[in-house]
This record gives structure tokens, sequence and C-alpha cells, in this order.
């Protein structure tokens, strides 16, 4: 009994293998079914797949007015009247009351020149107009005595009641006090024109805005010596530079192989590289009837049509010389895209754009077409890039390569 009672206790090793390999066997099964889940999932998250490479355009800003430019050129902003303001005598800056960027107007005291000798020369002048005019009415005293005299002693002449003599010596005093007079009254026109001398000479020291402008630079300080030659060592031959700043126009370069296509008052817009988000309407002033041999162009003047302030000398420009004027509803900018990059389905536009690594079909509204680009009314921001080519590969979610170049 104790022999069939340990007998039945023996496990059974076939019973125990068969259960371990079915185990196995479903684990192995569950790992290739997630292993095809996975994979599945890869591939259409397109994983398993290269990379499309693509060519790419940017959502940008464009002007209206770059589909009937004809023409681009490069160039400054320059003042046209401009000046270097200094004085026509030699002195000591002694006042100096402005700085850089200074409003003047014309005949407004800019700086003062030490002004001593000048002004003692001007008092010396005007004591001797006073001088002259004391002299002078002596002189015409003297006269009025010596004409009355005179008449007297004609009358008693005619009568023989006086010698010819006495006559004669009445004559001669009558006619040397006219002569005193004349010579009086040139002594006091020779004295006068030299006080307007002395006043000019000490105007002179006076330096004033010959026009109403703003200053461009300070060229001399208080104590500096300034000289209309400006040799000397240390010396300084302008205090300031002004400009005209509503005689600013932009300088630009055309190509002679070119010229024929600008013409005087043709419509312009102007651009700025530091005012990159403005278009400044202007025209052709003038085409200057020279040209430059080394550079092979002529230079061509272009006048502001609008005044701005925040417009200055030897801005760098962009000039676009245009077919016809700009009209009130295409001065602001419109975002754009190439006509190529829109696609069409049932009805309704869309793009390819690109958002990291994959495309996104979004769709679009569209506005007017410009030349070869469409203006994008809504779907789009500027700086997003949309595919160009090739539109028949992608679809959405697909992923992307860009194309350099």
């Amino acid at each position: 009994m104790a022999d069939e009672d340990l007998s039945k206790l023996r496990i059974d090793k076939v019973k125990v293998t068969s259960r371990r390999d079915r185990k196995r066997r479903y684990l192995l099964i569950a790992l290739a079914l997630l292993l095809l889940v996975g994979l599945g999932f890869l591939y259409r998250k397109g994983m398993l797949t290269p990379a499309l490479e693509v060519q790419v355009a940017t959502v940008q800003n464009i002007y209206p007015s770059q589909t009937f430019t004809l023409l681009n050129a490069s160039g400054y902003v320059v003042a046209q009247r401009k000046a270097a303001v200094a004085s026509k005598v030699t002195g000591r800056l002694v006042f100096l009351a402005v700085e850089e960027g200074s409003r003047v107007t014309k005949g407004e005291l800019i700086a003062r020149l030490e002004s001593e000798d000048t002004k003692a020369a001007r008092d010396q002048a005007q004591a001797n107009v006073v001088a002259a005019s004391h002299n002078l009415d002596q002189a015409k005293a003297e006269l009025k005595d010596a004409s009355l005299n005179y008449t007297r002693r004609k009358e008693l002449a005619a009568g023989g009641y006086i010698a010819q003599s006495d006559f004669d010596a009445a004559e001669a005093r009558y006619r040397k006090a006219e002569a005193a007079v004349a010579a009086q009254e040139a002594t006091l026109r020779a004295s006068t024109a030299g006080l307007r001398e002395a006043e000019v000479m000490l105007e002179y020291t006076n330096i004033r805005a010959p026009f109403d402008a703003v200053v461009l630079t300070k060229n001399a300080d208080i104590g500096d010596i300034v000289t209309p030659i400006g040799a000397a060592a240390e010396a300084k031959a302008a205090v300031v530079t002004i400009a005209d700043m509503d005689s600013l126009q932009v300088e630009v370069d055309v190509s002679e192989s070119n010229i024929q296509q600008v013409k005087v008052g043709q419509p312009c817009e102007i651009r700025l590289d530091s005012l990159p988000e403005t278009r400044f309407p202007g025209k052709v002033h003038m085409i200057v009837p020279t040209a430059d041999r080394t550079k092979a162009s002529v230079l061509v003047k272009v006048a502001f049509a609008e005044k701005d302030p925040r417009v200055l000398p030897q801005m760098s420009a962009k000039v676009a010389f245009l077919s016809r004027p700009v009209a009130e509803d295409e001065r602001k900018p419109l975002r754009a895209v190439p006509a190529a990059t829109i696609v069409s389905a049932d009805g309704q536009s869309a793009v390819f754009a690109v958002r990291s690594d994959r495309v996104e079909k979004v769709p679009v509204r569209l506005g007017r077409q410009l030349g070869d680009m469409t203006e994008i009314l809504d779907g789009l921001q500027v700086g997003d890039r949309v595919v160009t080519a090739p539109l028949n590969k992608v679809r959405g979610g697909t992923r992307v390569k860009i194309r350099e170049g």
C-alpha cells in the first residue's frame, strides 16, 4: 500500500513540459502581434519610408506695385541743398547756439566769433560820421554867411558904392564856402560808407543760417579758431554743416542699357533699408545728362512725393521705376504665395504647408492675382512655408525633406 501511494506522487514531466511550451508559444505570438502593430503604426506615420525631398516657397508680403515695376535701382538719400556754414573773417568761436539735429530758420543766429576789434572799428566809424556831420553843418553855416555877404557886395558893386576888389573878395569867399560844403558832404559820405563797412565786418562775426535747415554735423566748439581758409593748424573752416530737409531726393545709378526705361516725371516707389515696412511714393525729378564711364551708369534723381521726418540724408535706398502710378488701394502689402503652390479639390483651394518634417493640407481663401503670385486672404501667415514641387507626390502627413538650393 505504501508503494502504491508513493507512485501516485510522481510528477508527470511530459505534462509540465507541454504547458511551458504553450506559454512560450503564446508569448511569442503576442510579441509578434505587438511588433506587427508597431510596424503598422510606424508605416502609417511614414517613419519606415524615406522622407520626400520637396521644394518650398515662403508666404510673404508683396506690394501690388511689384507687378508693374519696370526697373529697380539702388542709391542714397541726398540733400540737394546743403551748406558748410562758416564766417568770412577769422576769429575765435565764443558762442554756439546749435547742436546736431537742431532745426534752424533762415537768418537765425547759429554762432558768434569774438568781435571786440570789429566793435571798436564800428565805434570809430560812428564817431567819424558824427564829426563829418558837424563839419558839414559848420561848412553850411559858413556858406550861408558867405552867400549873404556875396549878395550884398554884388548889389553895392553894381551901384558903384564899393571897390571891385571888395566884391571879388566876397565872391571868392562864397566860392570857397561852396567848395568846403561839397568837401564836407563827400567826407560825410565816406564816413557813412566806412560805418557801413564796419557794421558789415561786425556782422561777419555773427554766423547765421542761410536757409531753413537741420544741423547735420557740428565741426567746431567754443574756443576754436574759425577761418575761411582753414589752412592754419587746428583752425576750422566751417562751424556746422546743415541741410534743407525739404530738398531730400534719392540719387540712384541706372545702367546705360536700361536708361531708356526712365523718363522725367515717371512714377516711382522708394524703399529705405532703415524703414523696410514703408514704401514712399515718388517721381523722377531729373536724369543727369552725363554718364559715369567707370560704372557705365547714369545718375537719376528721384523726388519724394510726401515728406517724412524719418527720412534722413545718406540713408541707403532702393527705387522701383513703375509703368503707372500706384492706386490708393495698392499701397498696402498683401500676403501671397506662388500660384503654382495652390491645388484644388472639390471646389476648395488648398496648399501643402510644411510643419516641422511633415506636410499639412491647409485650406486657403484666395484674393487677387498678382502676376505669378496669388493673394492669400485666410489660412496662412507670413513666414509659413508651402510646397511648390512635387505636388503630385505630396499628401497630408507626408514626411518631407526640404531641398537645399
